[in-house]
């Protein structure tokens, strides 16, 4: 029996690439006093560019821009701390997420994330999308000392949880760091559609969130309990 479904954060149950679009456009109406000599389109484009769908951090990202666009009166520190304090407001949410949240958690099925990222930053995001209180554990690699694709840290939201890999399922955007990873470890991987890959091996692939309690219930109708 399926007794758990963990998730990934960025990419599955977070639109980054809404979200993004939406705080990059924002800073740039905001700091319009020093970025007004960049062409808004440009700016956002490149920003996009270096994010590289949030696998690069913004360190890099805004060295690169003020380094570009030579933006002198305020330098890229200023920029990085502002992207850490603002992003949390323009956190957009996949369609159907707390409902499905709330469907699963009405099944008795005990709810985990593993998140890659800095600790504060993803729990405030987390925060933002009104959906910490669904989940019985939340992991995110700072505060782990350790990320995603190594088997240790869902061994460690399982074990938490006091369930089975073969008890549970986890669900993300990734083919290697999330589907793979998982199932490395004895879990049914489910894969988040995303645009970027294709021809994704999962033992399930998803469009929509709302899909889930399907899935889990297909798994349990077929499921053999292991003693």
């Amino acid at each position: 029996m399926i007794k758990a479904v963990l998730f990934d954060l960025d990419g599955t149950l977070l639109n980054r690439d809404e979200s993004v679009n939406k705080f990059i456009d924002n800073q740039y109406e905001r700091l319009n006093k020093w970025l007004k000599h960049i062409p808004k389109e440009e700016y956002i484009t490149r920003f996009i560019e270096l994010d590289k769908h949030g696998y690069v951090w913004k360190d890099k990202v805004y060295q690169q821009l003020t380094k570009e666009f030579m933006i002198s009166d305020i330098d890229w520190e200023w920029l990085l701390k502002d992207y850490i304090n603002e992003f949390k407001y323009c956190c957009v949410p996949f369609a159907n997420l707390t409902q499905t949240l709330e469907q699963l958690k009405s099944s008795h099925l005990l709810l985990g994330m593993i998140t890659n990222g800095y600790g504060q930053f993803q729990m405030d995001n987390i925060k933002a999308l009104g959906i910490e209180k669904y989940f019985d554990v939340i992991l995110v690699s700072e505060w782990e000392g350790i990320k995603k694709p190594d088997p240790v840290i869902f061994k460690r939201a399982i074990d938490k949880l006091n369930v089975t890999p073969n008890q549970s399922i986890f669900v993300g955007d990734h083919p290697e760091n999330d589907v793979k990873a998982s199932q490395l470890v004895g879990m049914k991987g489910i894969w988040k559609e995303d645009y970027q890959w294709d021809n994704v091996e999962a033992d399930f692939i998803v469009n929509d969130l709302a899909e889930l309690p399907l899935v889990v219930e297909k798994l349990n109708k077929n499921k053999v309990e292991y003693y």
